[in-house]
């Protein structure tokens, strides 16, 4: 493996986008470390030139150009687009790395064969800016040396959390979807400053910074969240007066029902 590995996109959607863009703002892999081809190559075109990513016509030539090879189409197309290149994925030398959300390691022995290095994860949207998740089955058959750099490379604009195959839905659900309500959230809060005669602009960030604030605390001692809530709530103060009225309008349990509503 060289030191620089070459990462190879097999689709160069918003996923994929965010991903490359993650990895060379970090200065994990160098844009002209990274190839990608997609079913549009006039978009392509258009898509890689922002990060200076090469583009490639076709999976096969992202395959002979990488180390790593990161699946990033729909689940729907992956049996269109991999069968051809089978063989080429299974080449023990060549990492792949599948962030098609739905298959699983299981799914792809049984596609490419027994040989092939597989890892599935899936990441979410703040990966491009280095505070990424991604979610990731606990089963693979990456070497150790593959394992490694796997985990050098992606731990630079991720949280690696490793599942059991079994769970990787409802992690996905949590990391994944989740930032959509979190944005709306943010976006009420921001509602409800300018209500009050906050910018607009300061108003977002005063949220965001928040949130982001919020999770660092939760990360960096491992205080409970309901802790975390008690140790803003002063007796008869404010925020115990807010609470007391997300409590009241079901703000967990609403939650807790889109989670559901995904899960189907």
């Amino acid at each position: 493996m060289t030191a620089q590995p070459t990462i190879g996109f097999i689709g160069y959607g918003n996923m994929a986008q965010a991903i490359a863009r993650g990895l060379t703002t970090s200065g994990a892999v160098e844009a002209d470390h990274i190839v990608a081809c997609a079913a549009h190559y006039d978009k392509l075109e258009r898509t890689t030139a922002e990060l200076g990513v090469k583009p490639l016509h076709t999976p096969a030539e992202v395959v002979s150009a990488a180390d790593i090879v990161v699946i990033a189409i729909k689940p729907y197309q992956i049996e269109a687009v991999l069968t051809s290149i089978k063989a080429e994925l299974a080449d023990p030398s060549i990492s792949v790395i599948s962030i098609a959300g739905g298959w699983t390691l299981a799914q792809y022995r049984t596609l490419f064969g027994e040989h092939a290095h597989v890892q599935c994860a899936v990441p979410n949207t703040p990966i491009a800016v280095g505070q990424g998740i991604l979610v990731t089955e606990r089963d693979h058959t990456l070497d150790d040396g593959q394992t490694r750099q796997f985990e050098a490379i992606f731990s630079s604009i991720a949280n690696i959390e490793r599942v059991e195959s079994e769970h990787m839905g409802i992690a996905v659900d949590l990391a994944g979807c989740a930032p959509a309500f979190t944005a709306m959230y943010i976006e009420s809060l921001a509602d409800a400053g300018v209500e009050y005669g906050l910018q607009r602009a300061t108003a977002y960030r005063l949220a965001a910074r928040m949130v982001e604030g919020v999770g660092a605390l939760h990360l960096a001692t491992g205080t409970h969240p309901g802790a975390m809530k008690d140790a803003v709530c002063s007796p008869g103060g404010t925020t115990i007066k807010g609470v007391a009225s997300l409590e009241r309008t079901g703000f967990r349990g609403a939650v807790i029902a889109a989670i559901e509503a995904i899960e189907g």
